[in-house]
């Protein structure tokens, strides 16, 4: 199996990379075009700011590619986001793989709530009304971990959901596209259940 990577100029790629390896493939990461197409999965990763991320897309004219591929594509943080229409941070136009907004978490209604939650979300937090393809094996309140200061908003490719001064997408999928907010690759047994799903696709 040929599983790619996509290289861009975002962090955890290489916990990404561990992460398969611990499933006994071993990945190839990069930003080139036909290497990504040939591929029978696509990850995309990513920690970082969504303007300078896209930006780097179009330099390499992966924001055309991305929204074209047909293989399974798994989005991560970041990489998830980006998978959206539009995101506020950076008011950046995305790839609009999935018609929804991605918004930043309202600080001063986190402190307004009793638990006086902070901005970013970070830490371990539960996943609930579970109904995608790659959460097979995961049962409601099965906990993951993000790390966020921006949000995607629930919307009919919800696929799972978390609280956190509201309720927000943990997970996406539309066709063959399949996106977490949290980080599988940081999330003990779960997150490795998730990958191993991915990878099953």
């Amino acid at each position: 199996m040929k599983v790619a990577i996509l290289r861009y100029n975002a962090g955890n790629t290489q916990s990404v990379q561990y992460a398969l390896e611990r499933l006994g493939v071993t990945p190839l990461v990069t930003d080139d075009p036909a290497l990504l197409t040939s591929a029978d999965k696509v990850i995309f990763p990513g920690v970082g700011h969504a303007h300078s991320a896209m930006n780097y897309l179009k330099s390499k004219q992966l924001d055309q590619l991305i929204p074209q591929l047909k293989q399974p594509f798994l989005g991560i943080c970041l990489g998830m986001q980006l998978l959206c229409e539009h995101s506020e941070e950076g008011d950046t136009a995305c790839l609009r793989v999935f018609p929804i907004k991605v918004v930043k978490f309202d600080e001063r209604l986190a402190q307004q709530q009793s638990a006086k939650l902070k901005v970013p979300h970070m830490g371990w937090n539960n996943l609930q009304k579970l109904n995608g393809k790659i959460t097979k094996g995961l049962t409601t309140n099965d906990y993951v971990y993000f790390v966020h200061s921006y949000y995607v908003e629930l919307a009919d490719y919800t696929t799972a959901q978390t609280d956190h001064i509201v309720p927000f997408s943990a997970m996406l999928e539309k066709g063959n596209f399949h996106a977490a907010q949290f980080h599988p690759e940081k999330s003990s047994q779960q997150g490795s259940q998730i990958i191993q799903n991915f990878l099953e696709l």
